[in-house]
């Protein structure tokens, strides 16, 4: 999938008018129908199938959907589930770029990640409550990297309350195996299923406190696709399952080097040191000489950010790398400015570029997790910041692992939450 491009000088894109609110459509049921139709194919190629338990409890609907997030399978599996009725799906904004009014007729509802979005709140209100239609939404907000959880935002279920509308959880088995967003897009054989359960009625809604229903939402976002492929003897056979491999794994837990790692074919290499690892058709790995530090990549990726943690804890984190930088400002184009810096150290983020004329900050309290992506639009591996007006897509020119500057924002967060850490 590609993305309109068009290359501005900064002014000229800061001197272009925003686009003004609109509230979401429901789907007319054409669109409804396009959708489920065009995603018939994968499911067929997947042989989907799903099971439902609980939803007879929470009546006929809207209702407020949370699926977890895997790959684009999972907008064609709910398209599937609760076809024809209207769905309004929470989406981000650049999804939106050179096709907005297509979006909108489906039912997407435009939001940047990781941002405080107020708007969200009451555009969700209407497509429940004025459009009767139901929201999906992947409360991850990301693709998972590892195949586990990533975090949640806090207060969850203050959203909750404030929607007042039952809640319908799916989760998902094999959609990541299938096509995890390392692997450069690179589809397997693999079978795909559902689980769809009325979570929550109206009134367990009200009943319960925010802590309770954080507590409840925390446990449905607790998975483990690599152990599940694993124990239930999922095999993947294909060449390339471990092209990309170094997105997640991009330290050598063998010398420690950062950014030297490669996957292809079947294997991960250490060009630092030359240690080489082998990933076997049940999703593990297995060195080929020598000692096996982590067998499951999950526990590998768990390590890294162990070990981005002790850096900010002993204050010498610091990403400093030259970027190509994109804008978003409205649905037309992803605007190329020019090429900047982008660092990120204690205090957050702080870019820089285009002749001195931009500098953006994030502070590292502002945001939970980080808009990290690989391969995104075809285009290159991308760090995204930004606020509710304008998005900033970085991509690096170096070796920089961008996974590595999420755990970074998601762990200093966390550290700035419990005590403010000087940078």
């Amino acid at each position: 999938m590609k993305i309109k491009t068009k290359r501005l000088s900064y002014e000229e894109v800061l001197a272009l008018p925003r686009p003004a609110h609109r509230e979401p459509e429901r789907p007319p049921l054409f669109f409804r129908w396009l959708i489920r139709t065009l995603g018939a194919g994968d499911l067929k190629q997947t042989r989907f199938s799903y099971k439902t338990e609980r939803m007879e409890e929470l009546g006929e609907g809207p209702y407020l959907i949370l699926m977890n997030h895997s790959s684009f399978i999972d907008l064609e599996i709910v398209s599937r589930i609760f076809y024809p009725k209207p769905t309004c799906i929470v989406c981000t904004s650049d999804g939106f770029v050179g096709k907005a009014g297509l979006m909108r007729r489906i039912g997407c509802i435009p939001t940047n990640k990781f941002v405080t979005d107020l708007q969200l709140l009451s555009d969700m209100r209407c497509a429940l409550h004025e459009k009767g239609c139901s929201v999906l939404l992947y409360p991850e907000a990301s693709y998972s990297f590892d195949g586990t959880a990533t975090p949640l935002p806090r207060r969850l279920g203050l959203m909750l309350k404030r929607l007042d509308a039952p809640v319908v959880g799916i989760l998902t088995e094999g959609a990541f195996s299938r096509d995890p967003l390392y692997n450069c897009l690179q589809k397997r054989d693999v079978t795909v299923s559902a689980t769809v359960r009325g979570l929550l009625t109206r009134e367990e809604i009200r009943e319960k406190t925010v802590g309770e229903l954080d507590a409840l939402l925390d446990g449905m976002f607790s998975f483990d696709n690599f152990a599940w492929q694993r124990d239930q003897g999922v095999e993947i056979r294909e060449s390339f399952r471990a092209d990309g491999l170094e997105r997640i794994l991009y330290k050598c837990p063998h010398c420690l080097a950062e950014g030297e790692t490669e996957g292809k074919g079947t294997r991960l290499t250490c060009h630092a040191c030359g240690k080489e690892y082998e990933l076997d058709e049940l999703g593990q790995m297995r060195a080929l000489a020598g000692e096996t530090e982590f067998p499951h990549i999950p526990d590998w990726y768990a390590w890294e950010r162990s070990e981005v943690r002790r850096e900010l804890e002993a204050g010498t984190y610091l990403l400093d790398t030259p970027v190509e930088i994109g804008m978003l400002v409205d649905f037309k184009a992803i605007y190329l400015v020019g090429e900047g810096r982008l660092r990120q150290d204690l205090s957050g983020f702080t870019l820089t570029g285009c002749e001195g004329k931009l500098c953006f900050r994030r502070p590292a309290n502002q945001s939970y997790s980080l808009y990290a992506d690989y391969y995104w639009y075809e285009l290159g591996d991308i760090i995204c910041i930004g606020d509710r007006e304008t998005q900033y897509y970085c991509f690096p020119k170096d070796k920089t692992p961008v996974a590595k500057a999420r755990l970074a924002t998601e762990e200093l967060y966390k550290l700035q939450k419990k005590a403010p850490v000087r940078g």
